[in-house]
Formats: C-alpha cells, structure tokens, sequence
C-alpha cells in the first residue's frame, strides 16, 4: 500500500533516482538535510535507556576493534590496553571497581592498560565473560596478535641476538 502511495506522488524514474541516483543537493538543502537528521537522532537518542546505551557504546567499540585489526595498518596507539581503557570508559567504570569485576588487582589492570603487561589467556576470557560476549575473546586476542606481528616484523634486536644461535642457514631465498 505504501509503494501505491508513492507512485501516486512520484513517477517511476523519480522513484528510480533517489534509490539510486543520488541528486546533488543544494549547500542550503544539504544543511537543511543535515539539520533534520541531526534532529532526528538527538530525539532517538534522548528515548535510549542506559543499558541501550552502554550497548552502543560496547558494539562501537568490538566494531572499531574489528576494524583496526582487519586494517593490515599497525598503529601503535591502538594497543590492547588503548581498547581495554576504551572498554572500562564505556562502562563508566571506575578501575578499581572493574579490577574486582574481572578479580584482579588493581595494579595488574593498571600494568594491562599502560601496556606494561600482556594479558593471559584467563585475562582475555574474563573480558568476554565480563561484556556477556559482546566483545568475544577472540576480537581481544587479535589485538595482541597484531601487535606481537608488528613486533616480530620490526624488532631488529631480537632479531640480531637469535640470528647468533642459528647454524647452517639456507643458501636459497626468495
């Protein structure tokens, strides 16, 4: 009935067009376009509840973590304690608080998020367990996998002290 309604009003090409060809707008349409989503959204916005909310935000997130790791990019900015701070902010948490949720000490959280320590296995199903499996563990390991690859690749020390415990090295190379 909805699709009579707009034939009614508008002919199969105009119909066509703003589905697929998008029509360039004026800079005045543009804005005023701009103004009424923007209005749209605040009044969606006021309507959430704070679990709605918090789901945004942890979905935002795990998607922002998906990304980054896809991205065959590394930026060393986008640590596994960058996402875990991320993660703890979301929740307005405070550390200490989120530290007894997860059972750790409020030290070791504070070594994970300034990346003075990797997280264990346990660490890393915690935080799925923690987030309802909204973040799986595996989006959180494959942010310490990245940068274990980036490390592997750019560490020239390790790379000149092991190359001394390695006899016989091949004559090929690709």
């Amino acid at each position: 009935m909805k699709t009579n309604r707009l034939l009614e009003k508008y002919s199969t090409k105009e119909l066509a067009e703003s589905f697929v060809l998008r029509t360039k707008l004026t800079t005045k349409q543009q804005k005023e376009a701009d103004k009424e989503l923007s209005e749209m959204r605040k009044k969606v916005q006021e309507k959430l509840t704070p679990n709605q909310i918090r789901l945004s935000r942890l979905l935002q997130l795990k998607y922002q973590m998906e990304d980054y790791y896809t991205n065959s990019a590394y930026n060393i900015n986008q640590s596994f304690g960058f996402y875990l701070r991320q993660y703890v902010t979301s929740l307005d948490k405070k550390n200490k608080d989120f530290a007894k949720d997860i059972n750790i000490d409020e030290t070791e959280l504070s070594q994970l998020l300034n990346a003075h320590r990797k997280p264990s296995e346990k660490i890393i199903i915690r935080l799925e367990i923690h987030s309802n499996k909204t973040i799986p563990a595996i989006t959180w390991y494959k942010i310490l996998e990245k940068e274990k690859e980036h490390e592997i690749i750019t560490d020239k020390v390790i790379r000149k002290a092991e190359s001394k415990n390695v006899k016989n090295k091949l004559q090929v190379s690709i």
